[in-house]
Formats: C-alpha cells, sequence, structure tokens
C-alpha cells in the first residue's frame, strides 16, 4: 500500500507544481493624454455629451473629472474620420450600421439619418473605446472610415 501511495505521489507531484506557476500577464499600460483635454469643452462637445447622457450628464461625466477628461481625449484625439477614395485603400471592417447604439442614458437616441462628418457623435456608438487595440468601421454606402485609436498609443 506504500509504495502504491509513493507511485501516485510521484506521479501526481508534477501535475501540482505546474499546476501552480501563473502566467506573466503583461499590466495594462496607462493611458496617454494629450495636452489638449486640459482645454475646457467646447459649444459642440458639450451638445455631444448632454445628447447621448441628457440628464444625467452633470452626475455622470461633467462631475466627475477623469470620466471628462477620458471623453474629451476620445472626442479631440481618438476619433479619427478619413475618407478614403482609392479603391487600393479600403480595406473590409465592420460597418457602422452593425454597431449598436449606447441606450444607458437616453433611451431615444436615433442613428443620423444621413452622414456628417462634421456633426458626428461617436458616443452615441457602443464602440470599443477602451480596447487595447485600434479599431476601424466604416460608413455605409460611403468611402468615410472611423478610425478608433487605442488609448495606450
Amino acid at each position: 500500500m506504500k509504495k502504491l501511495y509513493t507511485i501516485l505521489i510521484v506521479i501526481l507531484m508534477p501535475f501540482c507544481v505546474f499546476g501552480q506557476q501563473t502566467k506573466q500577464k503583461h499590466p495594462v499600460p496607462l493611458a496617454k493624454y494629450n495636452d489638449n483635454v486640459k482645454m475646457p469643452l467646447t459649444i459642440n462637445e458639450r451638445a455631444q455629451i448632454i445628447e447621448v447622457y441628457g440628464e444625467y450628464a452633470d452626475e455622470h461625466v461633467f462631475n466627475i473629472p477623469h470620466r471628462l477628461k477620458a471623453i474629451k481625449h476620445i472626442l479631440r484625439n481618438r476619433v479619427v474620420i478619413k475618407l478614403v477614395t482609392d479603391e487600393n485603400n479600403k480595406k473590409p471592417c465592420t460597418k457602422l450600421s452593425e454597431v449598436s447604439l449606447f441606450n444607458g442614458f437616453v433611451p431615444d437616441v436615433k442613428r443620423d439619418q444621413s452622414f456628417n462628418s462634421n456633426d458626428f457623435n461617436p458616443l452615441k456608438y457602443n464602440f470599443e473605446f477602451y480596447s487595447r487595440a485600434a479599431a476601424m468601421y466604416q460608413v455605409d454606402n460611403t468611402n468615410y472610415y472611423i478610425i478608433i485609436k487605442s488609448q495606450y498609443q
């Protein structure tokens, strides 16, 4: 019986040792903010936030300095709208119509009937703003691409 226990211990010991080893995970780097996030909100940016957060804008954005800073960073530095007319530079990607709307605070947020790059409000969509990687979306039936840069670049 002792031999059986000894054999089991010898066989099972490596599994116990290897099972306790942890994988090295890469820590999430700190977000890099440009100096322009220190500037006050523009009228347009304030309107975009209110369009999405409605009566909860003060409570969930304007009164939380780090949240306001993150949203300014999104609006000012991380969302790029690019017109691509050269067919060789076009890439297959998710269409804007496939991205769900952010309905967390204002349940009746609507999609724009037509796309205008000057009036586009990226906060209305459930883009992956806090992903480690950049993302790209094509505006349906147009040559416009929306690029969401990673906050870690």
